[in-house]
């Protein structure tokens, strides 16, 4: 099930400030992060479902390369936004 707009923007006005910065990497973590979240629970269910793991994998790897970026640029950006999201322990 894709995000709707309404959740797409409450995401987006959360993380990133507005509706309409959709490109800031703040935001795009927040997006990734959700999706994520709804494959991982579809995946629960249907384990055997193989190329939606690979889209998983996909995804996982594109967040995993823009936190690095946050984490390099705005460390104390990085710190706030793994902390709201809670993806690192």
């Amino acid at each position: 099930m894709p995000l709707t707009k309404d959740k797409k923007a409450t995401i987006l006005k959360t993380y990133a400030g507005a509706e309409a910065n959709t490109g800031s990497i703040e935001g795009q973590i927040a997006l990734l992060t959700e999706r994520i979240s709804q494959i991982s629970g579809h995946l629960q269910q249907n384990k055997k479902d193989f190329s939606t793991h690979r889209g998983l994998m996909q995804l996982v790897g594109k967040r995993k390369r823009l936190l690095n970026y946050l984490q390099k640029h705005n460390l104390t950006g990085y710190r706030q936004l793994i902390e709201k999201l809670g993806i690192r322990k």
